[in-house]
Order: structure tokens, then sequence, then C-alpha cells
């Protein structure tokens, strides 16, 4: 049996860390509070730190409006179209006929 620890965000438990467990497992899982465990306030929680540093990365026009111009043809290799980026230019070369 393991013990994991967890929180509860108002909608999901989640968990303290990485856990190794097989998968496809169904378990078990018996909630108990603990007394006198820490609570992050929400400022120092690590997905609120991250977006926190996000917002610190210098703004670059080049950069896609969504981040992901040309997601389909990366993961699923669909053919490039000409992406745009917020000042108009085309970051991909339009192919030759």
């Amino acid at each position: 049996m393991k013990i994991l620890t967890a929180h509860f965000d108002g909608k999901v438990l989640v968990l303290g860390g990485p856990v190794e467990l097989p998968v496809d497992c169904a378990l078990k899982v018996q909630v108990e509070p603990l007394r006198n465990a820490p609570v992050l306030p929400a400022q120092e929680r690590p997905l609120v730190r991250l977006l926190r540093a996000l917002e610190d990365l210098p703004q670059n026009s080049d950069w896609p409006v969504d981040g992901a111009a040309q997601h389909d043809h990366y993961l699923y290799g669909a053919s490039t179209a000409t992406a745009q980026t917020r000042s108009g230019r085309s970051l991909i070369a339009s192919p030759s006929t």
C-alpha cells in the first residue's frame, strides 16, 4: 500500500508529486484530511508561479499569436500552411509550384 499526499483544488485532487503506479490499474482512494498540513497560498502554487514566469518573458512580434501556428504539422504531419505573425509577416514560406 502506498500513501500519497494531495490537495483538493475545488474540482479535482492534485497529487503532491510524481507517483509510480501500474498503468490502467483500478485503485481504491481513501480521503483523510491531514492535521497541521501546510497549505500553499494560491500565489505560491507551481502552476501560478509558472504563469507568472511566462508573463515575464519578453514579447516577440515574430511569435505566432496562439503559440502553435503549425501544431497539426508537428503532431500529425499535415502540410504546412502559411502562418501569420502579429505583425502580419509570414513565418513559413509558401510552397513553390
